[in-house]
Parts: C-alpha cells; structure tokens; sequence
C-alpha cells in the first residue's frame, strides 16, 4: 500500500455548515413523540425532533439552572442540542439498538429549545421484526426543575424530515461551484454537522484507489457525486479480547480469533477507478459528529503479495481428476494467480521442506529448508497465473529432509 496526500494546504477546502433543528417549511407539527421509521418513509435516514420549554415562571429573571435531561430511544443514535449547542451523542450496539442518554443542561429564562437529530445509521437495519421494532424517540424528561419529573414525551413536538445538506443535494457535482459554500484557511474541524468538500487528482497507475478516513468521526463521503459508503471512524471496538494466538478447531465461538482490538472496523473506503476521472475529480463528505478532513488521504496499491502452501501429502488440483477413473496425476500442484491484468512480477520466497509461518502474514525457512525461488521464478514469473507441482524432481533440488512429510510455500508479488 502506497498512501497519497489528498490536499496540499487546508485552504483547498470549502465547508457548509448546517442548520441545527428545523431548517425548512415542509416541517410538520405533532403531540407526543412520533416513530422514525414510519414517519421518514425511506425518504432519509435522519429525523428532526424539536420542543420548546418556557421557563419564567420555574426561575428568576436572568438567572440560569441546570437540570437533567434523559432521552430515550429505539435506536440507532442521536445527536442532543439545547438552545442549538450540543449536549451530548448517544447510540445503540449491534445487539441492542435502543439506548438512554443523559445530561447536566442549563437552562435559561423564557424558551429554551431541545433539537434532538435521531439517525438509522450503523446498526442492523434489516431481518426479522425489523418494520415493528421501531426507531426514534420514545421517551424524553427534565429532572431537577421541581420536585416532580417533567415529562416531554407527550408535548408538542416539530418534526423535520432529513438534513439540511440532504435536502440541498450538497453531494452533487453540480452544485461543486455554488456560492452556498464557504472557502478559507480557517477550516473548522471536529464540529458536527458539517459538509466539507475539496477538489482531487487521481494517483497515477491503475491499481486500486482507497480513502483513509481514520480521521474523521461519522458519516458518507461521495466521489464525483457517487457514494463510497458510510463511515463511523470514532466508533471503536472493544480494546480487550485479542491474541496473536489464533486456533479455530474444535467449538464455534464468536470471541475466537479477535483482531484489531481498540480501532475501528473500519478506515479505508474504495473509490472505483471507473468513477474517477483524467484532472480534476469531487470530494465531498458530510461529517456528523466532528472529524478533520485535512487528515483524509489516499491509499492506492502498487502490488499485490499472493502465497500459497502445499504439502507433498496433498491430493492433486481437482481439474486434474478423471471421471470414473481418479487421479490424472498423483502428484500435488501449488497454484498461484494474480487479479485479471496483473502479471507476476518476482517471487518473494520460496521453500521446500518445512516452511514456517503463515500465508498472508510472513513465510520463513523450517529446520528444512531448500531454496526454489529460481525454480518459481522460471516457472511463474510474467505469468497471470501458474501450476508448480510439488516433487523433488520438478523442483530441481535433492531431498533437503529424507523421511520427513514435506512441503512447498511460495509467495510472489503481483504488479499491473
């Protein structure tokens, strides 16, 4: 892997910031609060929940009281704002999509407003029972401002479908020179709800073309005005639980060979050659919890490791075999082949007799150990593809280990 800078200074960059809460006139009013999934229809993935609390006659004139603010819902997650500044972030697990959030708030004199944006994204959204679980808000209170618990659930709430950035096509090409964006040096960073958009060119050669957006915090980023995916880079697993070791035999357990304990599922996004373009190409991203999008940068692949490893034990290639007759050959074979396009360009190692090691983590010689990388080379080396079968005579070399079960593992470089 090869990585690239996407932007040479911070001032290539142009942002949108949206509007928190209510942002259009197709919003809607309701009493109490509404399920997400039947009211969204399809149509977005966000929903707006926003409510008012009047408090003159719960406190002093210009005086300020903090007080508890507990939300509850289905799932998936939810972003909380109080008079427009965020109060705090809150989602499901894969198992539980529903989740409690709570949080110390001030409140001031006269209306105070609650924005609650509850999103359907990162968690299973599809199987059984899915259509009546629900999603969205189910309960929302205020502790603290009497003796008593106010109860908001079944107030009057204003309901907005999608986000602003949504609602605007802020991810079209079209609009890539709208004076609706902001452009400077001062780009904000780590603030929610924000599109970010820059100009790129592509990294030269024709091997795949990845975005790293390890530094970003949650959200959907397009090229050239198609979508390469959801991300949710702040979103970590579990830092306890991994081993170097790993044995799969004996009962399925889903804990059995953890890796990438503490990081994120998953950082690299792929960005089709085909959907990019000579000059210039589009960069959009909308970040909802607060990212950096001067860290994002391009991982493309100059070469592909491809490994394999074959006993002398083993039976020979099944396309070998012979109906009704068995083998057309007793004689094990290694077989290697690069992508369509790709030719082999040299071969890493290559050892017969007791290879350690692991395919596609590192290869190193046994106790036995006969060096066949001119052999491979010879055999494999410009092909897409090739068949090495597995027997001394082959192979050019003597018995490095009589009477000992040998094997043969080769790993080669693919290059396009």
């Amino acid at each position: 892997m090869i990585g690239y800078s996407l932007s040479s200074s911070s001032s290539s960059w142009s942002w949108y910031k949206e509007k928190v809460g209510v942002w259009g006139n197709n919003s809607f009013d309701a009493s109490g609060l509404l399920e997400q999934i039947n009211t969204t229809r399809d149509t977005s993935d966000f929903l707006w929940y926003t409510t008012s609390i009047n408090m003159d006659e719960k406190i002093g004139q210009n005086e300020t009281k903090e007080v508890g603010l507990f939300v509850g819902s289905l799932g998936h997650a939810a972003l909380i704002f109080v008079n427009k500044r965020l109060v705090g972030f809150g989602y499901g697990i894969h198992d539980d999509a529903s989740f409690m959030l709570s949080a110390k708030v001030n409140l001031r004199t006269g209306s105070n407003t609650i924005d609650v944006l509850s999103m359907m994204i990162g968690l299973q959204n599809y199987g059984p029972w899915f259509d009546v679980q629900g999603a969205g808000l189910y309960s929302v209170v205020l502790t603290g401002l009497t003796d008593s618990k106010e109860d908001l659930s079944s107030a009057q709430w204003t309901y907005q479908v999608g986000v602003e950035g949504e609602f605007l096509g802020l991810e079209k090409e079209s609009l890539a020179n709208s004076s609706i964006w902001t452009r400077g040096s001062a780009i904000p960073i780590n603030h929610t709800l924000t599109w970010y958009k820059t100009a790129f060119l592509a990294p030269e050669g024709k091997g795949p073309v990845s975005l790293n957006l390890s530094g970003m915090g949650k959200g959907e980023a397009w090229v050239n005005g198609q979508s390469i995916g959801r991300y949710w880079s702040s979103y970590l697993s579990p830092s306890s639980g991994c081993s170097e070791d790993c044995d799969y035999r004996g009962t399925y357990d889903a804990s059995k060979c953890l890796k990438n304990c503490g990081h994120p599922a998953q950082t690299l996004y792929l960005a089709p050659r085909s959907w990019l373009q000579p000059g210039e190409n589009l960069l959009d991203i909308h970040e909802e919890l607060g990212g950096d999008p001067t860290t994002i940068s391009f991982v493309t692949r100059k070469g592909q490791r491809i490994c394999s490893h074959v006993s002398d034990s083993d039976l020979p290639p099944i396309d070998t075999w012979e109906p009704s007759v068995g083998f057309g050959s007793t004689t094990p074979q290694l077989g290697l082949k690069c992508e369509t396009g790709w030719r082999i360009a040299s071969v890493l190692f290559a050892s017969f007799g007791t290879p350690r090691g692991n395919c596609g983590a590192s290869f190193y010689p046994g106790i036995c150990h006969a060096n066949v990388s001119s052999t491979a080379e010879q055999m494999c080396g410009g092909k897409q593809g090739c068949s090495i079968p597995v027997s001394t005579a082959t192979l050019g070399v003597g018995d490095p280990c009589p009477n000992v079960r040998k094997s043969l593992a080769v790993e080669i470089l693919c290059q396009n």
